[in-house]
């Protein structure tokens, strides 16, 4: 492997040198507390572009993705009915459906994250928190913690104003007979019995070897499980990261109570919904899914957002005309890969093809077809969206299956992208016949009489036409700028349209000399 400066890889070099095991693990994971999103995504392909740079490195690797599933519900998102509010309290696997399609609230957002990720080539080990807690998986975990309490009351204090009390246990219950977490601890025996009461009026002795329904506290919880799946990669957000927040507790409490060393962390930065500002929150319906940015960006271009951008840097997520520019600056990165083109310099030609590796799920043998986007979107609206007429003209282009396969896929997603996101400019329908009630100059006229003429005449490419344009309006003293919206106003009863010459050649040159002859 060429050395680089590619993040993954300095991160994998850091993960190697402080933790010399054979089997490095690797984790993530999340509370399906709503709609997880492109925000959250971002942790989890973190992870993914580590485990690749050390699975290219010979290591074994375990990449696992926990699903804290026994967490409360503590709020209700923005997109889920008011009446949820009464589930407040309760593990988020305990609360039904909203939708009425999956087993449980949690399953119903686990699921449909977990079909989206494996679209972009990331098929994590699942761990589904409520299992191990339930079933409990923890006890001995949970007990060391509690034995240990007053070593993690004095590690949480430095960074708390009001000091925990000596009675505190960094535990929580949920009741046997209301389910939620509004109880309170009566009673600790000092090994694995507690009582506990409810304000439901419940109250209850158990054995929490034998009755999963307690869960340690997120501060404590967090650490004792780096030491129970030995995670020796596990990266965070802002929230986590900042000083006393609960990395910096995690940290301490792992190496303290649990004698392990914390795994090498790494910060990511929000992403940005582009013209909505401030981070996606699921409570306040400002989100995009994982899926919805795959309607218009292929699987590798969504890790090529990742790929390229370094954790620690915020980025935006766009839907607007910056969508034609991240294809086009995808493909050149691909070109570089397969040295159909030079990079600016060798660093540079290094670093596009390290992140193209990263990008793609399986790498090609040879470059594939290349549809720029933006012009797929001007042969779709001329076409109708007939498939078979863009497969027609790319025929020559298409050398395999695989070409097709991406020929439809970027098809399909600048389809999505102009009946969701392209703004009225970019949208256009050829007309069959000259817009009624169009009145033109006579210089006008000349200029697009002359125009059908040439194309009557002779065969042209789209530099030697555009050329053309101009001749005829330097002849007629016509200015360009009202030669080309009187053109668009013809065929398109629109101002401003696709490129012109190209236009005219994938339109059929027939058409608009017929068009043009008419005026």
């Amino acid at each position: 492997m060429e050395k680089n400066l590619f993040w993954a890889d300095q991160v994998a070099e850091e993960v190697i040198k402080q933790h010399k095991k054979k089997i490095l693990v690797c984790a993530a994971g999340i509370s399906p507390s709503g709609t997880i999103h492109f925000g959250n995504f971002r942790e989890l392909i973190t992870v993914d572009l580590v485990v690749r740079a050390l699975k290219d490195r010979g290591k074994k690797v375990r990449f696992i993705y926990s699903w804290d599933d026994y967490d409360r519900f503590r709020k209700t998102p923005a997109n889920i009915p008011k009446e949820f509010d009464k589930y407040i309290g309760m593990p988020y696997c305990f609360i039904p459906d909203p939708f009425d399609c999956h087993k449980n609230y949690a399953e119903h957002f686990e699921k449909i994250f977990e079909e989206s990720i494996a679209r972009v080539g990331i098929k994590p080990e699942f761990i589904r928190q409520n299992e191990r807690y339930m079933k409990c998986v923890y006890a001995k975990e949970i007990s060391h913690a509690l034995k240990n309490k007053n070593i993690i009351i004095k590690i949480l204090n430095k960074y708390r104003k009001d000091p925990l009390p000596d009675d505190w246990l960094p535990l929580e219950v949920f009741c046997e007979k209301c389910k939620s977490d509004f109880t309170r601890i009566i009673n600790y025996d000092g090994e694995y019995s507690l009582s506990y009461e409810c304000r439901c009026g419940y109250k209850n002795t158990i054995d929490f070897r034998k009755k999963g329904i307690v869960k340690l506290l997120w501060r404590v919880d967090w650490p004792m499980r780096w030491a129970y799946e030995d995670v020796s990669f596990e990266p965070g957000g802002k929230e986590h990261s900042t000083p006393g927040g609960s990395r910096t507790t995690g940290e301490e409490i792992v190496e303290r109570v649990w004698k392990k060393k914390a795994p090498v962390y790494k910060k990511y930065e929000y992403i940005i919904l582009k013209g909505v500002g401030g981070k996606m929150s699921g409570s306040l319906g400002n989100v995009i899914t994982v899926d919805e940015v795959l309607g218009v960006y292929e699987p590798e271009i969504v890790r090529y957002f990742f790929a390229g951008t370094r954790p620690d840097a915020e980025f935006f997520v766009s839907f607007d005309t910056d969508v034609l520019k991240v294809y086009e600056d995808f493909d050149m990165c691909e070109r570089i890969y397969f040295e159909k083109q030079k990079a600016k310099n060798e660093k540079e030609r290094i670093q596009q093809k390290r992140v193209y590796e990263m990008s793609a799920i399986n790498i090609p043998k040879k470059l594939p077809i290349q549809p720029s986007f933006r012009h797929l979107t001007n042969l779709l609206q001329i076409h109708g969206s007939n498939f078979d007429k863009i497969k027609e003209y790319f025929r020559e282009e298409i050398k395999d299956e695989d070409d097709l396969k991406r020929l439809k896929a970027r098809a399909e997603r600048a389809s999505n992208w102009i009946n969701k996101h392209a703004s009225d400019d970019f949208r256009f329908v050829v007309q069959k016949t000259v817009p009624k009630g169009l009145k033109l100059e006579e210089k006008q006229k000349q200029a697009l009489h002359l125009v059908a003429k040439i194309l009557k005449e002779r065969e042209f490419d789209e530099v030697g036409l555009h050329e053309e344009f101009y001749r005829i309006c330097k002849e007629l003293d016509l200015d360009i700028k009202e030669f080309f919206k009187v053109a668009y106003l013809v065929l398109l009863a629109k101002e401003k349209g696709p490129k012109l010459a190209n236009f005219i050649l994938t339109v059929g040159k027939d058409k608009v000399v017929r068009m043009f002859e008419k005026v």
